[in-house]
């Protein structure tokens, strides 16, 4: 009896001292298995945490919905919504006698920091970002005629750097000239900095469907065991394993969602989602990190724009405003 009780406390500690496992895995009622993975039937989840189910007109589509927050999912895709912005799922949306389920894994990792944003710990502010314009010297990135990825990076990233001092942080570079840095070296330098956040920048290409793709998408790392959806497989040799900066799952997940959402609504550019990847430059950081894909080249109108200055600071005003919303979401810190 007295070790009954005892793993009983355990529990019950655990819990308390993991608010952000409230609403996902703990509060997730039947589980089923789908290719060997638990999935929680969704009406359960919904009726424990407090939002309504109901089906859309759209096929397979339902919304969960509270008084702070609207989720829209579809069965058989990994595409979701939270308040509007687009965010990828680590696994599809199963369905079971006409009834749907999430992954848990997505309860936990997906909508759990976004419901119940993480929060900094006391005296722990914000103050220090570091970026990383991508590619740089011999490694050009994309190429777009005579315009070439590394060289728009460093720009956006000065226009960045200069917003956010402007705004009171203080900002390192990976790069402040056209010169070629490993990617490993790229976190270890914000580490040396003690950046609180990391923030790499790119620019997106699609040859083969040029005049269609478009629009702007952030990544954050992969949680161990889920998938990636970048499309080209970029960090896909790490596995599906843990890795260094998956100790930020939470705030990664939350910086990526707060920067997307600034970018979309900002620019009104195509919302291509919140997304994961194991990129190197994300599995190493110690701090909360993103990779922003901030447009493509590749499309003959979104490509025009970048290359034009006036359009890349209201580029770097969005990426600005997401920081400074996620530092908001996750407090000053005292």
């Amino acid at each position: 009896m007295k070790l009954l009780c005892t793993w009983f406390l355990l529990a019950v500690l655990c819990f308390c001292a993991n608010p952000g496992a409230r609403g996902s895995a703990s509060h997730s009622g039947e589980s089923s298995q789908v290719a060997g993975r638990e999935y929680a039937r969704v009406s359960d989840w919904a009726k424990a945490n407090g939002f309504q189910l109901r089906w859309l007109k759209r096929q397979g589509a339902f919304q969960l919905s509270n008084a702070s927050a609207k989720i829209t999912c579809a069965v058989d895709s990994r595409e979701a919504q939270v308040n509007g912005v687009g965010v990828w799922l680590s696994f599809p949306v199963a369905q079971r006698e006409g009834a749907p389920y999430l992954a848990k894994i997505d309860l936990q990792t997906t909508l759990a920091p976004l419901l119940s944003p993480p929060k900094n710990k006391s005296g722990a502010a914000i103050k220090s970002i570091c970026l990383d314009p991508g590619h740089g010297g011999k490694d050009p990135g994309n190429r777009v005629g005579p315009y070439q990825e590394k060289k728009y990076t460093l720009l956006l990233a000065q226009e960045v750097r200069q917003q956010l001092t402007r705004a009171g942080l203080n900002v390192s570079l990976t790069r402040s000239s056209d010169m070629f840095v490993d990617l490993p070296l790229r976190p270890e330098m914000a580490k040396r900095k003690n950046a609180d956040l990391f923030v790499s920048l790119h620019f997106n290409s699609a040859e083969s469907s040029r005049t269609v793709v478009r629009g702007a998408e952030v990544y954050c790392l992969t949680p161990a065991g889920a998938s990636s959806t970048n499309a080209r497989g970029e960090g896909a040799g790490a596995g599906t394993g843990w890795c260094p900066g998956n100790r930020f799952n939470d705030k990664n997940l939350l910086l990526a969602y707060e920067v997307q959402k600034a970018l979309t609504k900002s620019l009104t550019v195509e919302d291509r989602g919140v997304r994961r990847a194991r990129f190197a430059v994300l599995r190493d950081a110690t701090m909360p990190a993103v990779l922003i894909e901030a447009g493509f080249m590749s499309h003959p109108e979104e490509g025009k724009r970048i290359f034009d200055t006036g359009y890349r600071r209201q580029v770097a005003r969005a990426i600005v405003d997401g920081l400074l919303a996620y530092k908001r979401v996750t407090g000053e810190g005292s």
